[in-house]
Order: structure tokens, then C-alpha cells, then sequence
């Protein structure tokens, strides 16, 4: 347990330097395996992929995930199997994503005409990313703005604060003992806090007292779901659905963002070549959209590039094995706990060529870049994330907006501190800030 400081996956990256890319150790009474290998992340994700398919039961899972039932938490099965069916059929298909363009739009043209309304500025843009992603998804899912704080960001905040695999409570008897119960308590609390502001909401749109902006929210399908078939539509099922969307798609786009504008600001060429992309493909005299995208390679290897230097999830959420299984050659216990670290993976210089600098052209100068378990910013195999697409669609139409309307620069003349926080995804230890200048061309659009 000596070993679970902060930034855990710095920490087991330096393991694997000593000890080889597959190494156990011992989480208190835990048993667990640590692959930090792109070929044994595959070896796990493949041939394994079933011995790992489910998750070791945490005491968040217990109180958060409405007791390991949500599509994050639940074991591999036919329930798990009917989650990802209905994320798959009436969250995550091409027709339900596309029905929410204006929505992402909209969200991002709201904190373009907010950084318009100055001249040259400096702002901080960590909380501007995280209300977007907030509003992008809170509107999606249910229909409403929870813009500029209050409950609900407070509420999830918190759970990402609390989130990760190194609570030492889950894996050493003593430390419950020693701990008197005090962080359960404080889950048990957030996860009532959490259920009631869930329940609220779908109590509302069953109501339909309030008039929404749509009726065609994940919520309210999900309701007209339940009404034919109320056993397999719960509510329960509805709002673990919400509560991992809400996770899953608020903070990893933020912090994506966050770091995404911080490589851009300590590269100035990266950014003035993004800016010559867009300006050849889309010009100044519309706005970019969604459409426009698939158009712009070098913006995809930006964001590529970001979340090969900081995943999301830098140590993708763990798996536990349900059988005795064989990895590397080694032979891995039932009931051992997997975690894979895509940061060091990401960061492997057998794989990628001065793995630790900036260079997005890599993504066009290496063929399957993203293949062979190289790239797991979102995962691999049967529980990968299911929601990338919406997440490229929200990171791409936020960083191309905001490269087309301003110029940025760095508030002072030294570099972006690159520190990382603790918490389940990778955030940067302080806020970020920017100078801000309006391209004069852009302010017509946002009157």
C-alpha cells in the first residue's frame, strides 16, 4: 500500500522499468497484476477479454453504482449485456447522436460569445470547459442547463474526487476498522444526495409539469420505454444510465480539453498549423460544424496526440478475472484484480519515437497507430467506452471552434505548467489560463 501515491500510474510506470511491462503486487489483501504493455494489454483484451470481463466490487461501486448494476460496474452477463444494447440502440446510435447536434453547438457557440464579449483578455478556461461539458451532456440527458454550479456539478464533482482503485479501505480489513466507517459514511451520503437529484429529474419528466426544451432526451425515451415494458426499464436502470453518462462524458471531455489547449499553448506551430487547416478547409466566412470534421486530419491528430500523452482514464478502469488464466506467459490467479496502464503504454519508447514530445504528425507517419493495443485513451475489447464518438464530436467542434475564432497565447513567458492531479481521470494540478484575443473577422458571428 506504500505504493499508492499519487500520480499512481507515474508510480507503477516506474515499477514496470524495474520489474518488467507485466509485474503482481499485493493491494493490502488484493491480489492484483499491473500490464503495462501495448501486446499484453491485447494478450487481456482478446484472447482474455471474457476471463476479465468484469470489475472488482469497491465500496463506491456499492453505493454509487446502485450496487454494481450500472453498465460500468455490472458484471459481464446478460444484464451487462442488455445495458450496453440499449446504450448502443437508443443512446450511442448514429440517429440519437445526430439528434443532439444543435445542442453541442449551441453549448460551444455559448462560451465563444462569452469569450467575445472582451477585447484581448486573459481567462481561465478550466471552468469554461467544465461547464460545457456539463451542459452538453446534462442537456442531452435530461433537457436543462445546469450552468455555473449549484447541486448537480457539486454532486459530481465530488464523485470524481472520490473515484479511483487505491482507497485503502477496499483492500486492507484493518484500515475499515481504523477508518471507523468514516468513508463510507461520506459515500453512503453522496450516493443518497446523488439518487434523489436522479430520482428528482425523472419524476419531472414523468410529470411533464415543467415544460422541457425536448422531449426527446435520454430520460424521456428511456421513460416511454419503461411505460411498455416497466420491469426491464426500472427506474433504477435509469438513472445508473444518467449517472454514467454524466460521469463518463463531463469530466474526461473537460480535462481533454484542458490539456489539449495546454500542448497548443506551449506550441505555438502546432496551433498556427491547425488554424492554416481550417482556414484552407472551412474558411471565415461560416462557422465550423460537425460536418466538417472528417475534413480536418491534422485537428484529429491533435487530440490524438493529447490523449496519447494524458488518457482520460490513465489506468483504465479494473477488471478482476473470474477464472485462473495465462498472460505473457505468466499465470494469473482467479480473483486477481487487472489494471493496465495506458499512460505508460502511451509513453512506451519501443512503441512510439520520443514518446514524451508533442508531435502530432506522428499519427500520419505511423500506419495502425492505433491498433494492437498501442491506444487505449478509450479502452479496448468488450468494456470499451462506448460513447467515444459523442466525445470526439464534443472535443473536435469545441478545439476547432475556438482555434478559428482567437488567437491564443500563454499569459506569461514561460511554458503551460503540465503537472497532474490525482483522480480517476488526469487533470492538470492547477487551473488553466490564456490569453484570449478575438480574431476580428469572427465577431460578426456572435453579435
Amino acid at each position: 500500500m506504500r505504493l499508492l501515491k499519487h500520480p499512481v500510474h507515474r508510480a507503477f510506470q516506474a515499477l514496470a522499468r524495474d520489474h518488467g511491462p507485466i509485474f503482481s503486487l499485493r493491494l493490502g489483501s488484493q491480489r492484483a497484476v499491473v500490464v503495462s504493455s501495448a501486446a499484453l494489454a491485447e494478450e487481456c483484451f482478446t484472447k482474455n477479454d471474457i476471463v476479465f470481463g468484469n470489475r472488482p466490487h469497491f465500496i463506491l461501486g456499492k453505493h454509487l453504482e446502485y450496487d454494481n448494476t450500472t453498465v460500468t460496474m455490472s458484471p459481464y452477463g446478460e444484464h451487462w449485456r442488455n445495458l450496453r444494447r440499449i446504450g448502443a440502440v437508443e443512446i450511442f446510435s448514429t440517429a440519437r447522436v445526430n439528434s443532439f447536434t444543435s445542442i453541442r453547438r449551441e453549448e460551444v457557440h455559448r462560451i465563444v460569445a462569452r469569450l467575445m464579449t472582451g477585447g484581448r483578455q486573459r481567462v481561465e478556461l478550466t471552468s469554461a470547459f467544465n461547464d460545457l461539458a456539463f451542459n452538453n451532456m446534462t442537456r442531452m440527458v435530461a433537457g436543462k442547463r445546469y450552468y455555473g454550479g449549484g447541486e448537480f456539478t457539486k454532486i459530481m464533482k465530488e464523485v470524481a474526487e472520490l473515484g479511483g482503485a487505491t482507497n485503502a479501505v477496499d483492500f486492507v480489513p484493518l484500515m475499515r476498522w481504523l477508518d471507523r466507517g468514516r468513508f463510507e459514511k461520506t459515500v453512503k451520503e453522496l450516493a443518497g444526495n446523488m439518487d434523489r437529484f436522479f430520482q428528482g429529474l425523472i419524476e419531472e419528466h414523468k410529470s411533464k409539469e415543467e415544460k422541457l426544451e425536448s422531449t426527446s432526451t435520454m430520460i424521456d425515451r428511456l421513460i416511454a420505454l419503461q411505460e411498455n415494458d416497466p420491469e426491464s426499464y426500472d427506474d433504477q436502470l435509469i438513472k445508473g444510465l444518467a449517472l454514467v453518462m454524466l460521469l463518463a462524458g463531463t469530466d474526461t471531455n473537460a480535462v481533454t480539453l484542458e490539456w489539449i489547449m495546454s500542448n497548443l499553448l506551449n506550441h505555438p506551430d502546432v496551433l498556427a498549423k491547425a488554424r492554416d487547416e481550417i482556414e484552407n478547409q472551412i474558411g471565415s466566412d461560416r462557422l465550423i460544424e460537425e460536418t466538417d470534421l472528417p475534413n480536418l486530419p491534422y485537428l484529429h491528430n491533435i487530440i490524438s496526440e493529447t490523449q496519447r500523452l494524458y488518457p482520460p482514464t490513465p489506468m483504465l478502469v479494473p477488471r478482476i478475472s473470474t477464472d485462473d488464466c495465462v498472460v505473457g506467459g505468466y499465470h494469473v490467479p482467479r480473483d486477481t484484480i487487472l489494471i493496465v496502464n495506458a499512460f505508460a503504454i502511451h509513453r512506451d519508447p519501443s512503441l512510439w519515437d520520443d514518446p514524451t514530445t508533442f508531435r502530432p504528425e506522428r499519427f500520419d507517419e505511423i500506419s495502425g497507430a492505433k491498433e494492437g493495443g498501442r491506444f487505449l485513451a478509450f479502452g479496448m475489447g468488450r468494456r470499451s467506452c462506448a460513447g467515444q464518438g459523442v466525445a470526439l464530436r464534443v472535443v473536435g467542434l469545441t478545439l476547432g471552434t475556438l482555434i478559428q475564432c482567437f488567437d491564443w497565447e500563454r499569459v506569461g513567458e514561460g511554458e503551460v505548467d503540465m503537472a497532474e492531479a490525482k483522480g480517476i481521470t488526469m487533470p492538470r494540478e492547477t487551473p488553466l489560463e490564456a490569453v484570449c484575443v478575438p480574431r476580428p473577422n469572427m465577431k460578426r458571428f456572435f453579435p
